[in-house]
Order: C-alpha cells, then sequence, then structure tokens
C-alpha cells in the first residue's frame, strides 16, 4: 500500500508532547501518530453503530421498513444504554 501525506492541524501543546514522546522513544512523530491513529481506528470499529453503518451505505425503502419494523419492536429496556465511550477530537 502506497503512502499518502496528509496534512492534520494540532495545537501547540500536542505538538510539543509528540515531539517529546518521538525523543524518549527513539520513534518518529510519524510513526507515533500512525500508531496511535490505527489503535484508536481498531477501537471505533468495534463499536455497534460503526460495525452497522459501514456496509450499509444505503438502504432500499423495504429494507428501511424493515429495520424500523424491528426497532419499534425493541422496549425501554431493549434500548437503554449499556455503555457511553466519550471520544474528544
Amino acid at each position: 500500500m502506497a503512502n499518502v501525506s496528509v496534512n492534520y492541524k494540532l495545537d501547540e501543546e500536542m505538538v510539543s508532547e509528540l515531539k517529546e514522546a518521538s525523543e524518549v522513544y527513539n520513534r518518529s512523530v510519524t510513526d507515533l501518530v500512525k500508531e496511535a491513529l490505527s489503535i484508536y481506528l481498531e477501537d471505533l470499529k468495534k463499536d455497534p453503530y460503526y460495525r452497522l453503518t459501514v456496509f450499509a451505505k444505503e438502504a432500499s425503502q423495504s429494507e428501511s421498513d424493515e429495520i424500523i419494523s424491528e426497532i419499534e419492536k425493541l422496549s425501554d429496556d431493549d434500548l437503554k444504554i449499556a455503555k457511553v465511550k466519550k471520544y474528544e477530537y
């Protein structure tokens, strides 16, 4: 797979922390960012919302109706929040 250059804006404190960590671990900032993003993306891919939506970009009307029908059958207990996870960007 080819490498692609990308630009992202980070605050100065984060850049400073990245540089410090790269010196401590004798690794490039790029490698640290790539590893962190890989870990973060793997975590996101385990999220039920992601898993339910990633492959279903568009649903037909009949598929949408079927999904809504199944959701409407759920009770409040079925829809109770089991876990909360907060991501900050």
